[in-house]
């Protein structure tokens, strides 16, 4: 039996002593949990207890790199992010918050010598911006904003700072009707996206420009005022919403300029370009009717670079690394010949190339593409996806990495020499546990084409035995099916309960070029789904497969692929497992909230019976196969999941109950699309093996 550590320090190196400021507060501090790793097993308790790192930012100089690491506290059912600092070769590895209140959005100011993060403030309820000195000492909270704080930016002469704070939404209650009813609950709606993810709309995000200073914050002004539109945009949406010029004099945001039906319908963002001086915005990206985000400035200031899609309503559009040169409005796309798409980006210190990560081939390596001749250098790659990539210098750059066997950790990358990893918060755990082995395969496909997929083998695997197989079906639906990990549909603790898994990178996931990515785009039920029964014969093909216990589970699109296999899978699956997952696409056409995507991926209204490919779609619905479901089936979703709602999955499990099936339902009242809180998080991993136990083994 063997025990991990309670103090953080002995997890990585005794360095890692708190050495800042400690903030006095009744509510626990959440630490490294204590847990026992019995016969190297994962468990969803030992999944739980691994150390998440985010948000490595290096320092102005390159020599420091802090990051925020949270641990989940079962008990308390919650988590909490402290912030950490090391030297950029990983030594010096400090400590500088203990509160029981998660830091986040942490930046480099004063040249290195402070820190600002946020931080929920007690006394005002709301996330407010703090600063400290570089080594966690002498935090003072610098805002007071009614609202709260949801991300921020400083300008580079530290003068200035833009913020995202929620405003009420324009949608007033009428006085006439509510005057008497102080208790009335009731909302009036009168347009679409009225609630978004989780949450109804009753306050919408705006960007705040402020004075900076130790001292504090002041003189703000909202620099959308009377616009009712969101910035930065939901449900993701975050600091990468802005981009300070170098200068300080401008910077520009990222906002869908539209409301109600039309913000419903349209995937319509665009990149604004504030004047600090004249208070003037001016549009730079007029007539590009797809999404523009992730703005960053050159260092001199002369060029603005961002990723932009083409196709309107197209969320899952090739991701276009554009340039603007500011003086001649000349805009270019640099990836205009390279048939894959970045996810992150980053200038080099010389402004001559941007560094990037990308998902290629099924790993997300990281690049380097020059301004000069488009030439793209792959830096940093092997069966890992690289999260994040900061430079440091012209040559190197701070990144995340995580795969299938490990969560995040730091490295650095650099051109020409080994990746260096600089964390190791989780090896001593990593160590205690047996992990399965992760195979790379190429399964032919039915219109004669090979398709990258993962295998995933039980720990201490024999391959004269016979194991049960998993067939893991991808969300998004346009998701990478790459090295990623994951604490809910996490390979390797399928694989510790003795499950062989295939994970194929089917019709319509990104990393294989354009044609691969788009083809499920009006598809639903076909090319994507004789994908799936490709990667099912030929994990069932296996001899150490036992080919009658093999189970198919998915989320969201891959909770809408087990219910089609349902209906079509001929005696391949034995047991199935879908989370917040569509079951009755007409359904899912009128309730989700966000349009463009069922608009462009339905192919249109079910009621357009002139239009081909949505008659195709919907004729491929699940719930019109249910006559032909026979295997168990497990349903799981979350009542505050607005994007496919809990009744989608209440109709399946209510079809199946009555079509006679063998079948359990999981029902979540405060998750969302997800499963977060650290006690649902372990009972859904619970009832799922139960389930898949029960039926395959």
């Amino acid at each position: 039996m063997n025990k991990t550590s309670v103090i953080m320090g002995s997890l990585v190196l005794p360095l890692l002593a708190s050495c800042g400021h400690e903030e006095k507060t009744e509510q626990k501090i959440i630490e490294k949990p204590e847990i026992e790793v019995k016969n190297g097993m994962l468990t969803p308790e030992v999944l739980e207890a691994f150390g998440r790192i985010s948000q490595a930012v290096p320092s102005p100089d390159g020599s420091s790199v802090i990051f925020t690491l949270s641990y989940e506290d079962i008990q308390e059912n919650k988590s909490n992010a402290e912030i950490y600092k090391m030297k950029s070769d990983g030594s010096d590895l400090t400590r500088l918050t203990k509160t029981a209140s998660s830091e986040s959005n942490i930046r480099w100011i004063e040249n290195g010598e402070k820190i600002a993060f946020l931080r929920k403030d007690n006394d005002l309820n709301s996330m407010q911006v703090f600063v400290m000195d570089a080594d966690g000492s002498n935090v003072k909270r610098l805002s007071e904003v009614k609202n709260g704080i949801e991300c921020f930016e400083i300008s580079p002469d530290g003068k200035k700072i833009v913020y995202g704070s929620p405003i009420d939404d324009f949608n007033q209650k009428d006085e006439d009707l509510f005057k008497d009813l102080p208790k009335t609950t009731g909302r009036v709606v009168d347009d679409l996206m009225y609630k978004h993810w989780d949450e109804w709309v009753t306050q919408i995000p705006h960007p705040f420009i402020a004075d900076f200073s130790l001292e504090g914050i002041s003189n703000h002004k909202d620099i959308m005022e009377g616009e009712p539109y969101e910035c930065p945009m939901r449900p993701f949406g975050g600091a990468d919403a802005f981009a300070w010029a170098p200068d300080g004099k401008s910077l520009v945001y990222v906002s869908r300029k539209q409301k109600g039906m039309d913000y419903s319908f349209s995937t319509d963002s665009n990149l604004y370009l504030y004047n600090l001086e004249n208070g003037s915005t001016k549009c730079l990206t007029e007539g590009m009717p797809g999404y523009d985000t992730d703005p960053v400035f050159s260092p001199d200031g002369s060029k603005l670079a961002w990723l932009s899609m083409a196709t309107p309503k197209y969320e899952s559009d090739k991701k276009r690394l554009m340039v603007l040169d500011l003086a001649s409005n000349e805009m270019t796309d640099l990836t205009a010949n390279w048939d894959y798409w970045p996810e992150q980006i980053a200038w080099s210190p010389n402004g001559e190339s941007i560094w990037f990560v990308a998902y290629y081939q099924g790993v997300e390596p990281v690049f380097k593409i020059s301004l000069a001749d488009c030439n793209i250098e792959t830096i940093a790659d092997g069966v890992y996806d690289y999260a994040s990539v900061a430079p440091i210098s012209d040559n190197a750059a701070i990144s995340l990495r995580h795969s299938m066997r490990e969560p995040n950790e730091i490295y650095c990358v650099a051109k020409g020499q080994e990746v260096k990893q600089l964390t190791s918060v989780n090896s001593e755990l990593i160590s205690q546990l047996k992990l399965g082995e992760v195979q790379k395969v190429m399964v032919p496909t039915t219109d004669g084409k090979e398709m990258l997929s993962w295998i995933i083998l039980p720990p201490d695997f024999d391959p004269n035995k016979k194991y049960p197989a998993i067939l893991y079906c991808q969300g998004g639906p346009q998701s990478a099916v790459s090295q990623f990990w994951s604490y809910r549909w996490n390979f390797m603790i399928m694989a510790a309960n003795g499950y062989v898994v295939i994970a194929p990178n089917r019709r319509g996931v990104p990393g294989f070029g354009t044609e691969w990515n788009r083809q499920i785009s009006g598809d639903y039920g076909g090319q994507n789904m004789k994908d799936y029964l490709s990667a099912a014969d030929y994990i069932a093909a296996q001899p150490y497969v036992d080919k009658s216990k093999i189970g198919a589970i998915g989320a969201s699109y891959g909770g809408f692929s087990v219910y089609w296999l349902a209906g079509h899978h001929e005696g391949r699956f034995a047991a199935l497992i879908a989370h917040a997952g569509i079951f009755n696409l007409e359904a899912q056409y009128l309730e989700t909230e966000e349009m463009w995507f069922a608009d462009f991926d339905l192919g249109g209204p079910y009621w357009d019976k002139s239009n081909s490919i949505a008659q195709k779609t919907y004729a491929n619905s699940p719930h019109l196969f249910v006559n032909d479901w026979t295997a168990p089936i497990l349903v799981t979703v979350g009542e505050l999941d607005y994007r496919i709602l809990a009744s989608q999955g209440m109709m399946a499990f209510n079809a199946a109950k009555m079509h006679g099936l063998e079948c359990e339902m999981l029902v979540f009242p405060d998750e969302n699309h997800w499963v977060l809180k650290p006690q649902n998080a372990i009972l859904w991993q619970r009832v799922f093996f139960r389930f898949l136990d029960k039926y395959l083994k």
